[in-house]
């Protein structure tokens, strides 16, 4: 195309090239194809609009499926970018050095390879992973090491796989000032989980809360794959990988204690509280207190160290749903107090409170409220006894003790309840720390830098739901049906003679204070 046209002709055509990139691509760019050799680009309506997308926002955040191009019509863009300006400063950074250079590869590629005529500006500096034109524009390959970039002012910042680069919260702290003249981001990645930077900024720039641009691309956006492909391209793949490399779903891609399904369904559950309550409006209400229900308070005190939150959740019991919750950063004093209250509040429900160091002086600011209905446990065994009998006995401790023992016990418990769909959860902050609390080396805690206080909260709700509540309350039906059949036999066949009306009368009163003993959650 070059040589049938005049020099005017060309001045044109660049001049149309410096102002529309996707222009340029399409009529002068070429790839090179692994069975086809050197071909001619053309974009497809994804990637065009992807071109555009760089030109319209400064940063760009991609949630991509494999093998899309994505890398290679940013490499397009550079090219365009480093032509047709000067004085551009380009740094490609990704998890592997190789990865990074291999984009810097393909920018010089399709440079060499356009029309003599087009190419505005030669390079002028040749080294194995970076170079320079002689516009004095420039790129390099980057490793992820800790000062990579920092000394330089960038006007573009490609970052690729974002998502499997480690340690890239700390490394984005050196990079943002070095794009504060105005330089872009392209960051792109299939997902790898969540928590990490990558998914942080996707989310944040989903919901507003950032700079950033959001695009999705999903495996079905290429014209060439369908249902078909789909299938085929899958056969070996596990959950996992489809997830992770062509349905861009962050939760099934990382290792998510609570399944994706779960918590995708969850996510449907989700609605603002009802009332926004307490001094700091932290205490979220779903529903009110009603006599005819039974509820169950349970609560996760924080350490004091400022990274975690004391919370709460209200429970209630004959439909599992998490109806009231706090969530506040707090002192003990305090905090016992919105406990004492909202337990009041809530029919003196069962307060389980986990034991730890800060948690027994929340226990104890109870007893001395003389609050009636703290759960109880035997040290030794964990096992409920109530809280009267507690009173008596040795070897008893208020609260509930979270160990190595047990923590795995309420996890799976609480995991049990949210696949069988028996618990109903409203809050968009519980369901937030679902997304990082994962399997760390077969341990399930929060990812790091996140909390799990609420999830370990209602974990204990539920394990003492299914254990000493269940329990307890088949032990007291048992008692009861055996109380009815003694007193209904007693009203049936009564051998009474005069003289015997005081002993009938005394063991009146003495099935009465059986009833009147007999464990009721309610308080």
């Amino acid at each position: 195309m070059g040589n049938r046209l005049t020099k005017k002709e060309m001045m044109k055509e660049i001049l149309k090239c410096g102002k529309d990139p996707v222009y340029f691509i399409n009529n002068y760019a070429r790839i090179s194809h692994p069975l086809e050799g050197l071909v001619p680009f053309k974009t497809y309506d994804y990637q065009s609009d992807l071109i555009k997308s760089f030109n319209d926002h400064r940063f760009s955040v991609i949630l991509k499926a494999r093998q899309l191009g994505i890398s290679t019509i940013t490499a397009a863009y550079v090219v365009w970018m480093m032509l047709f300006h000067r004085d551009k400063n380009i740094l490609v950074m990704a998890t592997k050095y190789t990865t990074a250079s291999n984009l810097v590869k393909k920018v010089k590629s399709m440079l060499k390879n356009l029309p003599e005529w087009i190419q505005i500006a030669q390079v002028e500096v040749n080294n194995r992973n970076s170079f320079e034109l002689n516009n004095g524009s420039q790129i390099k390959a980057s490793s992820t090491s800790a000062d990579a970039g920092r000394s330089e002012a960038l006007s573009l910042l490609v970052i690729d796989e974002a998502a499997h680069v480690e340690g890239l919260e700390e490394l984005w702290t050196g990079l943002y000032p070095t794009l504060s003249t105005g330089g872009r981001c392209i960051a792109l990645s299939t997902p790898n989980g969540v928590g990490n930077w990558f998914h942080k900024t996707y989310v944040d720039a989903q919901s507003g809360k950032s700079n950033f641009y959001p695009i999705r691309l999903l495996w079905d956006v290429h014209p060439d794959r369908d249902q078909d492909w789909f299938e085929r391209e899958t056969q070996n793949m596990s959950h996992r990988q489809i997830a992770q490399e062509l349905e861009c779903n962050f939760n099934a891609s990382g290792e998510t204690v609570i399944h994706s399904d779960d918590i995708a369904r969850i996510d449907k559950q989700v609605q603002p509280p009802k009332h926004r309550t307490g001094f700091d409006r932290n205490f979220w209400l779903w529903e009110e207190f009603n006599p005819e229900n039974t509820y169950l308070l349970s609560a996760d005190v924080a350490r004091g160290d400022g990274n975690d939150y004391s919370v709460f959740h209200i429970l209630k019991l004959e439909t599992m749903e998490i109806i009231g919750e706090y969530q506040g950063k707090v002192t003990p004093d305090i905090f016992s107090d919105i406990v004492f209250n909202a337990g009041k509040e809530y029919g003196n429900c069962m307060i389980v409170v986990e034991n730890n160091t800060v948690g027994f002086s929340v226990l104890e600011k109870l007893k001395e409220n003389n609050y009636p209905n703290v759960y109880h446990s035997i040290k030794s065994s964990h096992e409920y006894v109530d809280q009267l009998t507690a009173e008596s006995r040795n070897g008893t401790v208020a609260g509930f003790t979270t160990s190595l023992k047990t923590r795995p016990l309420l996890v799976a418990k609480f995991e049990e309840f949210v696949r069988n769909k028996m618990l109903t959860i409203y809050s968009s902050r519980l369901r937030a720390e679902l997304d990082t609390f994962i399997w760390n080396n077969g341990r399930p805690e929060a990812q790091r830098g996140y909390n799990d206080d609420l999830v370990m909260a209602i974990a204990i709700g539920c394990w003492v739901r299914d254990t000493a509540i269940v329990e307890n309350q088949r032990d007291s039906e048992y008692k009861k049906a055996m109380l009815g059949a003694i007193i209904k036999s007693n009203s049936v066949l009564d051998t009474s003679i005069p003289g015997m009306a005081q002993n009938r009368k005394d063991y009146t009163k003495k099935a009465n204070e059986w009833k009147q003993n007999l464990w009721l959650i309610k308080g």
